[in-house]
Formats: C-alpha cells, sequence, structure tokens
C-alpha cells in the first residue's frame, strides 16, 4: 500500500510541479508580450515572418504594412506555443495575427483591411508619429493640381 500511495503522490507532485512550471511560463509570456507591445510603436503577431508569411491573413497584414511603408516588430507565433496561445489570451481575441499600435490592441486581418480601406488606418499610425507612404505618394499629384 505505501508502494502505491508513493507512487500517486509522486504523480501529484510531478503534475504540480508542471502546473507551477507553466504558471511561471504563463507570467513570463504575459510580460514578454507587454514588454514587446509597450515598447514599440506598431507590433504584428503574426503566423511566420514579414518575409515568409505562413498564413493568407498574416500575409494580408504584411502587405497592408508594406503599402503604408510602416516600420513594425513582428514576432512568429509558430516558432513559440507560449507565445501563440498567451497572445490569444493577452488581447483576448482568438485569431493569429494580431496588431498593436502604440500599446493597444487594434485587431486582426478583417479588421486592418477595413482601417486601411477607410482611411483609418493613416490617421492612427499620424497619431503614432508614423506618415504612410501613402500620404506621400498622392502629395506630388496633389501639388500638380493646384
Amino acid at each position: 500500500m505505501n508502494c502505491i500511495l508513493r507512487r500517486h503522490l509522486l504523480s501529484l507532485y510531478n503534475t504540480s510541479g508542471r502546473l507551477t512550471s507553466r504558471a511561471f511560463s504563463d507570467a513570463a509570456t504575459k510580460e514578454k508580450i507587454d514588454k514587446l507591445v509597450k515598447t514599440n510603436k506598431v507590433v504584428v503577431f503574426m503566423k511566420g515572418v514579414p518575409e515568409a508569411p505562413r498564413c493568407g491573413f498574416s500575409n494580408a497584414v504584411v502587405q497592408i504594412m508594406r503599402m503604408h511603408a510602416v516600420p513594425y516588430e513582428s514576432l512568429d507565433v509558430l516558432s513559440d506555443e507560449n507565445i501563440r496561445q498567451g497572445i490569444k489570451d493577452y488581447s483576448n481575441w482568438p485569431t493569429i495575427p494580431q496588431v498593436f499600435i502604440n500599446g493597444e490592441f487594434v485587431g486582426g486581418c478583417d479588421i486592418m483591411l477595413q482601417m486601411h480601406q477607410s482611411g483609418e488606418l493613416v490617421e492612427e499610425l499620424k497619431k503614432v508619429g508614423i506618415k504612410s507612404a501613402l500620404l506621400t505618394a498622392t502629395e506630388p499629384k496633389e501639388e500638380e493640381k493646384k
């Protein structure tokens, strides 16, 4: 009986140890995400990297950022399962990609596309001191009209 009890207690201890380390990992992940989001004007959590997105939605966000020539920090959620789940918990949003501007969660691909199409993205970027390349592309044309 003592042998059975010890094995049971040992399995509980091991499970508890894993849970404790998991909670610590989650706290460390939250801290890492928080630091990244708060120290960069624009952050994209995506599948893949900007040079090689690994899903169509991440690719669409990258293309929008390129059109506006936005400097941004990116993080590949596929390379770290803790970040992949952690960002969903952090933003309370279930899908990837996720875009943060000035420390605030903006949305995913659909929101970014809507903001791009409506011109709202240009305004949001302006608020954080980023001038969209789409503005500079239209400025010479507008001056020629005058």
